[in-house]
């Protein structure tokens, strides 16, 4: 889930970590984040929850948009594995399903892994938040740091300006200034996984000015780095491509139009590179992209 989704949901986990230990359904700690250290493990979260005892304990918290929610529980095994070894501290693992469409009855709580018709190798047993179900009274009457999915349960279109409203009074009363900007960004872009921008600008319309939101701003500047990095890779591909059809047109002759076609998918300049190189010991574009 990279990009802004990506960052309001770790926004979220960083504005009040206590939120999610009682939202997994256990009970009220003092909480706060600690660096994960795993880092290195690809896909693993940077940060989790460290949650007072005794004994104290670890919460990691995997929130998932996507349709291979299945498929990312030997994930969930893995970073709970990696965090007990590196911490010292036993794990909990709570998986957050944001809509309808990342569900699935698979979700049931617990994984196993092992050979079939013998006793499972590796179990692990996670918590499951379904956030479409979740009533809005509980979203509302929860911590701040999980106001924002308050939309995403189990609300319909036309309760929508009403849960806008209740959610407008907690955040003027509650949330300090600086925050509440933050809060409505994390909520704008949260409903966007599930509400068309039409809806989603009606009900939020004069709520807030997000672009006082330093989240907001966070965002934007990651966006523009994105890009320039994306347009400078794409001058290159470019060019690269060009040179390739240049010194190929010199050693095999104009080249068909599948091999153009070919020539224009590729994107990625070390693999053009790598053709360049290869363009010296083939024989025609067919052989060089085997088209």
């Amino acid at each position: 889930m990279p990009g802004p989704i990506d960052d309001t949901l770790k926004h979220l986990i960083e504005w009040s970590p206590q939120d999610w230990v009682v939202r997994g359904g256990w009970s009220a700690a003092p909480a706060t984040l600690i660096d994960a250290d795993i880092a290195t493990i690809t896909g693993a979260t940077d940060k989790v929850i460290h949650v007072a005892g005794p004994p104290d304990w670890l919460l990691a918290v995997d929130f998932q948009a996507g349709h291979d929610t299945v498929a990312k529980l030997p994930h969930l095994l893995l970073y709970n594995s990696a965090l007990f070894k590196r911490h010292g501290l036993r794990v909990r693992s709570l998986l957050v399903v944001l809509h309808r469409g990342a569900d699935s009855p698979q979700l049931n709580g617990f994984y196993e892994r092992g050979f079939p018709g013998e006793p499972f190798d590796v179990a692990l047993r996670y918590q499951t938040v379904r956030v479409r179900e979740v009533p809005p009274e509980q979203w509302l009457a929860g911590g701040l740091g999980t106001l924002p999915l308050t939309p995403l349960g189990d609300v319909s279109e036309t309760a929508l300006p009403g849960i806008i409203a209740q959610m407008k009074q907690r955040i003027d009363r509650e949330a300090p200034p600086s925050q509440r900007a933050d809060l409505w960004l994390a909520t704008y872009i949260l409903m966007g996984m599930c509400y068309p921008d039409a809806l989603i600008e009606t009900v939020l319309q004069g709520v807030v000015a997000m672009e006082e939101s330093v989240t907001y701003q966070k965002i934007l500047r990651k966006g523009e780095a994105r890009g320039i990095v994306e347009g400078v890779a794409k001058g290159e591909a470019n060019e690269a491509r060009k040179m390739l059809l240049l010194l190929g047109r010199a050693r095999f002759g104009e080249p068909t139009p599948e091999a153009v076609a070919a020539l224009d998918a590729l994107t990625d300049v070390r693999q053009l590179e790598e053709l360049g190189v290869r363009l010296l010991q083939a024989t025609s574009w067919q052989e060089l992209l085997g088209v």
